[in-house]
């Protein structure tokens, strides 16, 4: 008869005598292994003395080997840590209870694949998750709809090559975004655009990507806050001036993007070398871009002129100083007042509102100060100002001016081929002569040695045609006109002559 035994394994062995030796070993072996398991097992019981460590309201079950994220979780857990395991997939059920004080979520190193569109319905107030260092290759539609608490998403270091422009769609709160060392070839314009980014992102990192284009335009009038966290370096980028004019603007602005890691945005030279330069060195001989310059802002006058005080850092006050560091306060009669979002609005503008405006943003920590300069055209913008109208009248002067000298040249009455020949003498001189040379056309040497001035009269021969006029001196004979030319060699004037071409202009004879 068998004698019973104390010990486990021997009653097993008397209650089961028909096993063979090997089954029963077999069966002992798995026994074994279940009771060493269990408290680390995928889907186990939550042990803070072996699973993970508890402190408080922080749960850290980093580098336990975990497979799943342990059940029945404390609700009062704030932080959750369960970096450094093999979770591969996260489900919509790794959590059934909800933690509605779960604030802190840390997935990373995890070799993670997988996420549920639902794996964050229980734990809605997230603020901070960390998947980085994993590998999943896309983020669907929606598939952080329900974390619009979220502030800080950290996704580098995974696979990611596809983005649904739809994935962030509620994340209202989202402050930081980080996507760098992924497959992303396209830039998420969603995110930093006017009316579809999150209301509060104000960091996005996009380096080491594999972006080859940037929408230059849409980047270049963005808010500084936004472009002051905007980080694209080490992107296999085409070289390209406008990219060397948007990073030297960036880097005058002393925005952290542009100086942090002005070595590191590099580009590549049209070519089938492939050659990588530096993108602050295209101003170089290899591209000869221009060397940038900040524009002033232009301003015709009565237009509505608005100037940003384009800060790098958000909810600040600004002060707004005009030229001669003269103050804009609200309620003076200056044309210029601050507008709620701290712009400066002048209305109309004036020419004296040219110069120099400075904008004084202050925080509890940062002082900022902006300036901008104002060129102000002496012109409205649909119309000409004196600039123009004194250009005009001096053109319209000129022309008059010419055409009042061809009328005098061209068209004075009684030319040469209608002035009768007879009568006229030797040493006579003509009309045209005296007017348009001082030097005398006649053949005599002593009338040319007496005569010192001319004066110039037109023959009276004739009763009618000076300029309509009847001459009354009409009945003067051949004998007055040879004692006339005789008074014109000796230098006298005996008579003048009503319808002279003298007396057409001037009451005084014309000389010359």
């Amino acid at each position: 008869m068998l004698q019973p035994s104390t010990r486990t394994g021997d009653s097993l062995l008397v209650t089961l005598p028909h096993w063979s030796k090997c089954l029963r070993e077999a069966l002992f072996f798995t026994l074994c292994m279940a009771l060493l398991w269990l408290p680390e097992g995928a889907g186990s019981t939550l042990n803070c003395h072996k699973t993970c460590i508890c402190a408080s309201n922080i749960v850290s079950c980093s580098k336990m080997n975990l497979t799943a994220v342990p059940t029945d979780l404390p609700h009062y857990t704030a932080v959750l840590d369960l970096s450094y395991n093999e979770i591969a997939r996260l489900q919509s059920e790794w959590t059934p209870n909800k933690l509605p004080k779960l604030h802190n979520l840390l997935l990373s190193h995890n070799g993670l694949d997988f996420l549920s569109e639902k794996a964050f319905v229980y734990v809605k107030q997230l603020r901070f998750l960390d998947l980085s260092s994993n590998n999943l290759q896309q983020l669907d539609e929606y598939i952080f709809e329900h974390l619009a608490n979220l502030e800080v998403l950290l996704l580098y270091n995974n696979q990611i090559s596809q983005i649904d422009r739809s994935a962030f769609i509620g994340m209202k709160n989202l402050q930081k975004l980080y996507l760098s060392q992924n497959q992303i070839s396209r830039f998420p314009l969603e995110l930093v655009k006017e009316k579809s980014r999150p209301e509060k992102l104000g960091l996005l990192d996009v380096s080491s990507n594999k972006i080859k284009m940037l929408p230059i335009e849409e980047l270049q009038v963005l808010p500084a806050w936004i472009k002051n966290g905007l980080y694209f370096h080490n992107n296999p980028l085409l070289c390209h001036c406008d990219l060397y004019t948007l990073l030297s603007h960036w880097y005058i602005r002393k925005l952290n993007s542009a100086v942090d890691f002005k070595d590191d945005y590099t580009c590549i030279l049209p070519g089938p070398q492939k050659t990588q330069l530096g993108v602050f060195d295209l101003s170089g001989d290899s591209m000869n871009c221009s060397t940038f310059k900040e524009a002033d802002e232009e301003a015709f006058l009565e237009q509505k002129l608005t100037l940003r005080c384009d800060t790098k850092y958000r909810k600040k006050s600004q002060t707004w100083t005009m030229p001669g560091n003269v103050v804009v306060t609200p309620g003076s009669n200056q044309t210029a007042k601050v507008l709620p979002d701290g712009s400066l609005q002048i209305n109309p503008v004036r020419p004296e509102d040219s110069g120099t405006y400075t904008c004084f943003a202050v925080s509890e920590a940062i002082n900022e100060t902006i300036y901008v300069v104002v060129k102000v055209h002496n012109f409205t913008m649909h119309g000409s100002g004196e600039t123009m109208n004194t250009a005009y009248t001096t053109l319209v002067g000129c022309l008059a001016s010419v055409v009042l000298v061809l009328m005098y040249l061209y068209l004075t009455p009684c030319r040469c081929f209608c002035c009768p020949s007879k009568g006229k003498t030797r040493g006579e001189d003509s009309i045209h002569s005296s007017m348009l040379s001082v030097t005398p056309t006649h053949k005599d040497p002593a009338l040319k040695v007496e005569m010192n001035r001319h004066v110039a009269f037109i023959d009276s021969k004739d009763l009618q045609g000076q300029n309509g006029k009847w001459n009354p001196n009409g009945d003067e004979d051949d004998d007055d006109l040879d004692a006339e030319v005789g008074s014109l060699v000796r230098g006298k004037r005996k008579k003048s002559v009503a319808g002279s071409i003298s007396s057409v202009f001037s009451d005084t004879p014309m000389v010359v």
